[in-house]
């Protein structure tokens, strides 16, 4: 196989994996402490919003609904987790796909965070950073940690995915 092809598929599904080592992470938080975490749906109906030119809101949990909502949230996290973890071989190249190390990963993972803190909370009305939630704090650790959950995700999901797939020297 095109090692450039090979490398993109094992990307979208190291993407895949990380991103689901955030929602499992989620669910455990969810169920053994009660903490909740951003509703997906409100996350699709910023996108559905965008699409229709308003990008900023006072609240979007205020904000009118969007029809599929919830599963075109779904669809944008899957695909911001997939496109961020093109950054891995786009910044320390294939050296890192045929042999994952934890660092880059975990500083890709944490680096995420700049996405949520400088444009979706902005445009979500809580503020740059969470400034404007009621608890600021908190919302920033629980950021810090998810996106920390997503770095050992990345490193995770790589070492799986040369495991299963083992890249093809021909």
């Amino acid at each position: 196989m095109d090692f450039l092809l090979e490398s993109c598929w094992k990307v979208f599904g190291i993407g895949i994996g990380a991103t689901m080592a955030m929602d499992v992470w989620r669910f455990l938080l969810q169920k053994t402490m009660g903490v909740s975490s951003l509703d997906l749906g409100l996350l699709g109906r910023l996108v559905g919003h965008t699409f229709r030119g308003k990008l900023f809101h006072d609240g979007i949990a205020k904000s009118q609904t969007i029809a599929g909502e919830t599963m075109i949230g779904w669809v944008v996290h899957y695909a911001i987790g997939i496109f961020f973890s093109f950054l891995l071989p786009i910044i320390w190249g294939e050296g890192w796909l045929r042999n994952p190390s934890l660092l880059p990963a975990i500083l890709v993972g944490v680096g995420t965070i700049l996405a949520p803190w400088f444009l979706m909370q902005p445009a979500m009305g809580i503020g740059i950073a969470a400034s404007k939630a009621p608890k600021p704090n908190q919302v920033r650790l629980r950021n810090f940690a998810i996106h920390t959950v997503y770095g050992f995700g990345l490193y995770g999901s790589a070492i799986l995915a040369n495991a299963l797939f083992p890249w093809d020297l021909k």
